[in-house]
């Protein structure tokens, strides 16, 4: 198994920018994939970006692209988002989630997550 610990949210006004990292502990942090998700209360917990296991793919959220990006340092078992321009519609909770491909096609292991709030 894989420990996910979040860090980095907090309140920031529209247009600013926040850094999340989330650090791994437990098995080899490098077999898996990593993503980044968030949930406003009420709704169900979307898709935010994903990285592969060694950082060459990444995908994106369509609400998120070309301002937010998802990078990860194998060596420090970490996976960041960094995000830029944000907006108050990015006020959510933000859960950081691993997966192992080669057994699994759903992100299993979930950290305990870090609350954003971008006010207007």
């Amino acid at each position: 198994q894989v420990q996910l610990v979040e860090s980095g949210g907090g309140l920031v006004q529209a247009g600013g920018s926040l850094r999340l990292s989330c650090g791994a502990s437990g098995r080899t942090f490098s077999r898996y994939d990593m993503g980044w998700f968030r949930q406003v209360p009420g709704k169900e917990r979307e898709f935010v970006a994903t990285i592969s296991r060694g950082g060459g793919i990444t995908n994106y959220a369509d609400s998120v692209k070309g301002r937010f990006a998802i990078s990860r340092d194998n060596a420090k078992n970490t996976v960041y988002l960094q995000m830029n321009s944000l907006k108050p519609e990015d006020t959510a909770v933000y859960y950081c989630a691993a997966r192992d491909p080669l057994v699994a096609r759903t992100y299993d292991y979930w950290g305990q997550g870090t609350q954003v709030t971008v006010s207007s």
